[in-house]
């Protein structure tokens, strides 16, 4: 996936778009790496010598420097690294320019992980998210005779509106600017590894957001969205019920690894080879007509080697439709450093604030299976 540059960081860039084009690139090869999606980076050189991560990271380092003299309005090669760790405007230049980083990937890098029940919104610092709720149900049909009533029973559909406020989400750590300056620290490794947790912290909001909504479904045997035990007839069932209230929209199933591998089919003489999808992927793509689709787990770093999004549920939605959840992002990231004798260390304390707020705004119709 090509990441197009957001307007706040174009204009940031005033026209040179040099360090963020490469860190787009670095950013892309370090997810394929440390992932199993392939994204388009450039793999070779000129003269077809492959380009390994740690080669663009090294790469980096001279942008980095030559970007903070520009903002800084200092030339931080005209003194010894040690005089200018102490300049004021070198520190605040630095963290800027790492706050702009992970604005160029961060909106794009959330639509990829959640698209399929989230809708991501950016917008100014300070505004507030409003989202129009549309009725979903349709108008009554009444069957008149010819002398019968000259009007049905009025009835007038009402919408309902739903506001997000960006909320402030802070990471706070310590950065030593004399080792960024002599190169002994990345500061591209600093910002992949801010950007990594504000990317987490925020997908665990927004899936947060969607099993709570999910959870609170009625559970009556009748009306209800939600069944506890897998059977392929519930699922079918409870696709059919989601596809009809979405204007026939087509329904999907969504899951951990985990929670998909429990969907197989009734019949107790069905067969897979080594090359099926349900040995090559631990599930299967289709049943019934319905596709399925794997949630990226999230680790719990609160909890060692726990995961945060649950293996013990199933949700149809119809992803055609409206998005159940939104997700407001607010503004660019904001950054602090303090002094560089605040600490008897000679840290700095690096500070990055971004808004933003998730939360269920939708008429759109979903449903669960609980397989715990």
């Amino acid at each position: 996936m090509t990441i197009k540059l957001p307007a706040s960081v174009l204009n940031f860039a005033a026209g040179d778009t040099v360090l963020f084009d490469n860190f787009v690139d670095y950013w892309n090869h370090y997810r394929s790496d440390h992932g199993t999606k392939k994204f388009s980076y450039i793999e070779s050189d000129k003269e077809g010598k492959v380009i390994t991560l740690a080669q663009k990271e090294e790469a980096l380092k001279p942008m980095l420097l030559r970007e903070i003299s520009k903002r800084s309005g200092v030339d931080v090669t005209s003194m010894p690294a040690e005089q200018m760790a102490t300049h004021p405007l070198v520190g605040w230049a630095a963290l800027n320019i790492s706050s702009q980083l992970i604005d160029a990937v961060l909106p794009s890098t959330m639509v990829e992980g959640t698209s399929a029940y989230c809708e991501v919104k950016t917008m100014g610092l300070g505004e507030t998210a409003v989202f129009d709720i549309k009725s979903r149900d349709l108008f009554p049909v009444t069957k008149v005779g010819r002398l019968g009533m000259r009007e049905a029973e009025m009835h007038k559909g009402f919408e309902k509106q739903v506001t997000l406020n960006p909320e402030a989400h802070m990471i706070t750590v310590g950065v030593s600017l004399f080792r960024v300056l002599t190169g002994a620290e990345s500061l591209a490794d600093f910002t992949v590894k801010a950007l990594r947790s504000i990317e987490t912290e925020m997908t665990k909001d927004i899936y947060t957001a969607f099993a709570a909504a999910m959870a609170a479904l009625d559970t009556d045997a009748t009306t209800g969205l939600k069944v506890a035990g897998y059977s392929q007839e519930d699922l079918t069932i409870l696709a059919q019920k989601v596809s009809a209230f979405s204007g026939g929209a087509k329904p999907i199933v969504l899951g951990t690894k985990v929670a998909l591998a429990h969907i197989l089919p009734e019949d107790p003489n069905y067969r897979y080879d080594i090359s099926s999808p349900f040995v090559t992927l631990g599930y299967v793509r289709t049943i019934a007509g319905i596709d399925t689709f794997e949630i990226p787990q999230i680790a719990d770093w609160q909890t060692p080697f726990s995961t945060y999004v649950s293996n013990s549920y199933l949700w149809i939605i119809a992803p055609g439709t409206d998005k159940l959840i939104k997700c407001v992002i607010g503004g660019s990231t904001i950054s602090n450093v303090s002094g560089q004798w605040d600490s008897a260390l000679l840290l700095q304390n690096a500070s990055l604030v971004k808004f933003w707020k998730a939360g269920f705004a939708s008429s759109a119709v979903g449903a669960a299976i609980d397989i715990s």
